[in-house]
């Protein structure tokens, strides 16, 4: 058996939750302008607009100006520049709050698997289970850094709504095809039984092997670590097992649901289905694809807003490497949506996050003041300390400033992690920007 540290194993999982283990460095960007920072700095302090806390509860009014930004969207993509600081999680909660009071939004989906959203959908609508329990057992694998005390918090906060609007909830879902868990499976097989019990046989045989008996973190492990022929012949199999119910499935709620499970069986098993020795670009590109398919999926078939969490580089319309991510789930998602998605990205000047060292181990990096020439330097000039600024809109000469590509911290799932070249004005419709950011605390390590 392969190390998990290498082949395929080790590019899918560092693919899961963030920018990939080596992401080269692009040239820094030259081109030239007239405008002194000073300029620009006062540009951007003119269209900026104060955060009075990245804590959730308490007075909302400063987000007023952040959610007339966000207008009417269906998705607003928010995104975080480290995939593991309290406060970018804290920020995403206490504006999904806003939102839920005061917006209409209804749904708060987040990076992982359909199969661990509908888990915790379960708890947050009918208080099915414990979450701690659910996220010990899902957040797995590079699905770890969800599972914090902020998430938590956030779906205890979720529970607790809906005890008090239960004819009007909220829900949570996953976007991402990580792995399919074992309900997802009885799902598809107990409607086939009830609806197509002449499908049983064929589709108990297709998914022969297929449902989870032993961990998430165990099982991708199994999984990744088959030789590509059979991970091949085992997507082949989801793949008709999803062609059957196409077929056979009426539309209608109970249908439409049961196809969107067998489907995203079906996306784990295509997901591990490609060669990452040559297909390296094509499995990214088709992973952003799929997480964007599955929140416009739900978003049509709930009717729901939604705010979508994942790192910036997904909640993005350009990618930061193009080599090896040709597509990013935000322009997929404008496509789809039009104007009717909404991009909200973070940067951050210094503070600390949790991500996985060198030798394999996850523990706390601490990053001083950005360096002169990177984006942060220059947006912490600004005279606030937080702040939500519309790219879209900020006056001359930020937008030209904004426009060009230079270096900017997006750090994944592994440090160190060098600084990529982004043009945040072409990423992101909305921009926040903390000064400091701490780490967040990580349950059950």
């Amino acid at each position: 058996m392969k190390s998990l540290r290498t082949g395929l194993a080790l590019t899918l999982l560092a693919g899961l939750t963030g920018t990939a283990l080596t992401l080269p460095q692009t040239a820094s960007a030259t081109t030239t302008t007239t405008a002194t920072e000073g300029t620009v700095v006062a540009a951007l302090d003119r269209a900026a607009h104060p955060l009075r806390t990245v804590e959730p509860g308490g007075d909302t009014r400063d987000l007023r100006a952040l959610a007339r930004m966000i207008g009417g969207a269906k998705v607003v993509g928010v995104g975080e520049a480290t995939h593991s600081s309290h406060d970018f999680f804290a920020m995403k909660h206490r504006l999904f709050r806003h939102l839920v009071e005061e917006k209409g939004f209804r749904t708060f989906a987040l990076e992982v698997s359909w199969s661990t959203g509908l888990r915790l959908n379960d708890y947050v609508l009918y208080g099915k289970g414990d979450p701690r329990r659910i996220m010990r057992e899902e957040f797995q694998g590079t699905y770890l850094w969800w599972n914090n005390t902020d998430y938590l918090a956030l779906v205890e906060w979720m529970r607790a709504h809906n005890r008090r609007h239960p004819t009007d909830p909220v829900r949570f879902m996953g976007d991402d095809l990580g792995w399919a868990g074992p309900e997802l499976y009885d799902k598809v097989t107990d409607y086939v039984a009830h609806a197509h019990p002449d499908l049983q046989a064929r589709m108990t045989e297709l998914y022969r092997g297929l449902r989870p008996t032993v961990s998430l973190g165990a099982y991708m492990e199994q999984y990744m670590n088959r030789p590509l022929a059979e991970r091949r012949e085992m997507a082949a199999r989801t793949g008709e097992a999803l062609d059957l119910l196409l077929k056979r499935s009426p539309r209608g709620t109970a249908g439409d649901w049961a196809v969107q499970h067998a489907r995203a069986i079906d996306q784990v098993a295509r997901f591990y289905s490609f060669d990452d020795q040559t297909q390296h670009a094509d499995v990214m590109r088709y992973r952003d694809q799929v997480m964007a398919d599955n929140t416009a999926w739900w978003q049509r078939h709930t009717g729901t807003r939604i705010l979508l969490s994942a790192h910036n580089a997904h909640v993005g319309f350009e990618t930061p490497d193009p080599a090896n991510y040709p597509r990013m789930q935000g322009a997929f998602l404008r496509d789809r949506l039009g104007e009717a998605y909404v991009s909200v990205g973070f940067t951050f000047e210094r503070g600390s996050f949790n991500s996985t060292g060198p030798d394999g181990t996850v523990r706390r990096f601490t990053v001083p003041a950005a360096a002169p020439g990177l984006n942060e330097h220059t947006l912490d000039r600004v005279g606030l300390r937080d702040y939500a600024v519309d790219l879209r809109t900020v006056p001359q000469p930020a937008r030209d400033w904004l426009e060009q590509a230079r270096p900017t911290r997006s750090i994944g799932t592994v440090y160190p992690e060098r600084e990529y070249d982004i043009p945040l004005a072409r990423t992101h419709d909305i921009l926040i920007h903390l000064h400091r950011v701490e780490a967040a605390r990580l349950r059950d390590r």
